[in-house]
């Protein structure tokens, strides 16, 4: 318990509250906090800021707290005891200040992305394996059907048969029915095998990204400095001290506003287009953009079509693209989005604050692409 962070002094009544009763509970498990989070893969740092009340944990990592207690006691909690923690838990999050709550926002995407990319990986070793079976028995089919053939063959060379290729050997349909529908099974399981492996890929990518956000959001990078071991020319300096450009596009006038309005603050560029041609016209400019703000419902060209025809330039394919909807939160949307070239994907409406910490991210990382870092 000696690496556990007292109290903040700056802390409102709601979140001691909470921090107290989380407190409480790891002390029971009897464990170092370097330890407990090596055991749920967290960082240590990101556990002692919870335990100190510094950062109000997403609900799953309190779950988990009561599932370890349960194991190691061999009693789970009782239900006023969850009620009672999960009302300070309500209470801390209320109380916590607005940035606080878009971590807690970002930490459960996070949690979500990370799910996903464990259950896909999941899958994958499982199709995996599957297609591994089929091939092996579609190889020791073929070896079957050929050892039929060379038999057939020599009974009837024995019988001084001539051979026949209208006459099958006795057996043979049935080997082939098989190898036919063990093919069509290897084919299914190839392409629900590279279906899987992409959506592997978008999440561990998704991880990555709102990692970084939260890296940002909990504390903002150091200025970059360019490496010049030499002065640079004019040009250079002027185009590193230049501002980054965000393009924020949807069909809706108001929306725009709305938007150019919330990233105000971040002293970059905003350039708005009404429309899926209009973005792409503003693309064709040299000045590079840091991240594309792209409505998906609009008319002529949706934002899906435009992300795609966006991918498709060699110039800007490397632009995060974030998608900003009023569609729900269907899985085969979010899906489309990732597959046609979006590395986020937000609902409206959408919390000013999280849209801030997701572009200044992306801002973040272009800067760095731009002085080389």
């Amino acid at each position: 318990m000696g690496e556990l962070r007292p109290l903040a002094d700056e802390l409102n009544d709601d979140c001691r509250a909470f921090a107290q009763a989380l407190r409480t509970l790891f002390a029971g498990l009897g464990v170092s906090v370097r330890r407990y989070a090596a055991r749920r893969y967290r960082d240590a740092g990101t556990v002692s800021r919870y335990l100190g009340g510094t950062r109000v944990p997403p609900w799953e990592f309190v779950l988990d707290l009561f599932a370890d207690l349960a194991a190691d006691h061999g009693a789970a909690a009782t239900p006023p005891a969850l009620d009672h923690v999960r009302d300070l838990h309500r209470r801390a999050l209320q109380a916590a200040a607005p940035a606080a709550g878009g971590v807690h926002l970002l930490q459960q995407q996070l949690a979500d992305a990370d799910r996903e990319a464990r259950r896909a990986t999941a899958q994958e070793d499982l199709l995996g394996d599957a297609l591994l079976d089929r091939r092996h028995r579609l190889a020791d089919l073929e070896v079957r059907f050929s050892l039929l053939e060379a038999r057939w063959t020599a009974e009837r060379a024995a019988t001084l048969l001539p051979p026949d290729p209208q006459v099958a050997p006795v057996g043979a349909g049935d080997l082939l029915a098989e190898r036919d529908r063990l093919e069509d099974q290897v084919k299914e399981l190839e392409a629900e095998l590279e279906e899987t492996r992409l959506r592997v890929m978008l999440a561990e990518s998704r991880c990555e990204v709102l990692e970084r956000q939260l890296a940002v959001a909990e504390g903002p990078l150091p200025a970059l400095q360019p490496p010049a071991p030499q002065p640079p020319a004019p040009d250079a300096v002027a185009a590193l001290r230049a501002p980054a450009r965000i393009l924020a596009v949807d069909d809706k006038p108001p929306n725009l506003l709305a938007l150019t309005a919330v990233l105000a603050g971040l002293g970059h560029e905003v350039v708005t287009a009404d429309s899926g041609q209009a973005a792409l016209k503003a693309l064709l400019d040299g000045a590079g953009f840091a991240v594309i703000l792209l409505d998906v419902q609009m008319p002529d060209m949706d934002g899906y079509e435009t992300a795609l025809h966006i991918k498709r330039r060699a110039r800007t394919r490397h632009i995060p693209i974030i998608f900003l909807t009023a569609m729900d939160h269907d899985p085969s949307h979010v899906f489309r989005g990732y597959t046609a070239g979006a590395v986020d994907y937000l609902v409206k409406p959408y919390d000013p604050w999280i849209i801030r910490a997701k572009v200044e991210a992306f801002v973040q990382m272009h800067l760095e692409a731009r002085t080389g870092r």
